[in-house]
């Protein structure tokens, strides 16, 4: 059985860790918290346990996974692609496009999967869009929105778009499979100056599709939801309500007599399935450690979302300095 080390035993980690436990892939943890680690070691007594990477890498691991805070990503990633191991690196894949690029060629010249922890796209519902949507049951994509919003977690080293936007752009390049034409993004900073708490960003893809996303941490009440509006129906996806519901709307309108006329069909409940993301996005990695490509959330797409974050972040500041 081919076996992970997990770099990073935060909450997040510890979610990596916990899984591929499960799934009898872990074979190592590279955690620098000594009480941390010591707690690990007991409860893993048969994992391999490094208090740095520079050790773990000395060991024959098939693949790592990178869960510590993002300024650390690229020079980590480097020494574990150097090192020629396959890698997961949770989001974003570093701070800059830059970056980003290096390691995606540096994998390339190595011959290891890069792969980027952009989780929902391995989200049931998610999937469960995508395969309307190439099934022709939602007709030509035309319009799609992401809402979310909640009070906290507020952060002081990101801004809310790169707090929580990320994984909405992932969702955006997956529905679309293409690069928006154009980025605008408008925002307030009320808590912290220069740091934006609530942003709208419009993101506009060839053949007119319009994509928003409209993100908050300073919002009143949860709301993660995922609006697809389609030439011959519509789907919405609430991830913060209660059973999740995905619902497929039979609505559309018609040009009659060169009039636009709505036509309302049914809606209905969409079943799907309700595997984990995170385990199914760890397995997939697991799945590939043989080597053979990856082509979900790989180094790609990840490059993508970086250039899209950063195209918005330009939008952003100059709307600051218009109003300094």
């Amino acid at each position: 059985m081919r076996k992970v080390c997990v770099v990073g035993a935060g909450r997040w980690g510890m979610n990596h860790i916990k899984i591929l436990n499960n799934l009898n892939a872990l074979g190592g943890i590279v955690e620098s918290n000594s009480e941390t680690l010591e707690s690990l070691k007991t409860t893993y007594p048969d994992v391999a346990c490094y208090s740095n990477i520079s050790n773990a890498l000395n060991d024959n691991f098939n693949g790592f996974t990178v869960a510590t805070p993002a300024p650390t990503h690229y020079s980590i990633a480097k020494r574990i692609i150097e090192a020629g191991k396959h890698i997961l690196i949770e989001k974003p894949i570093t701070l800059n496009s830059d970056e980003a690029k290096i390691l995606a060629k540096l994998a390339v010249e190595e011959n290891v999967n890069l792969m980027v922890g952009h989780v929902l796209l391995f989200h049931p519902a998610f999937n469960k869009i995508k395969s309307l949507l190439e099934d022709g049951s939602l007709g030509e994509l035309q319009y799609m929105y992401s809402n979310r919003l909640n009070l906290g977690t507020i952060r002081t080293e990101e801004n809310v778009f790169w707090s929580f936007a990320p994984h909405d752009i992932a969702l955006f390049q997956y529905f679309t499979n293409s690069f928006p034409n154009n980025i605008t993004s408008r925002g307030v900073d009320t808590l912290q100056n220069g740091i934006h708490d609530t942003t709208i960003t419009s993101l506009q893809y060839p053949n007119r599709i319009m994509g928003h996303i409209f993100v908050s941490w300073l919002h009143p009440f949860k709301e993660h939801r995922f609006v697809i509006v389609g030439s011959k129906a519509m789907i919405r996806f609430e991830d913060s309500a209660e059973g999740k519901p995905l619902i497929f709307y039979n609505k559309t309108v018609d040009w009659i007599d060169n009039i636009p006329t709505p036509q309302n069909g049914p809606t209905k409940h969409i079943d799907y399935d309700s595997a984990m993301p995170l385990t199914e996005e760890l397995n997939y990695f697991v799945n590939h450690l043989n080597g053979s490509p990856i082509t979900i959330c790989n180094s790609e797409s990840a490059v993508d979302v970086m250039k899209i974050l950063e195209a918005a972040t330009e939008s952003l500041t100059g709307e600051l300095k218009n109003h300094d």
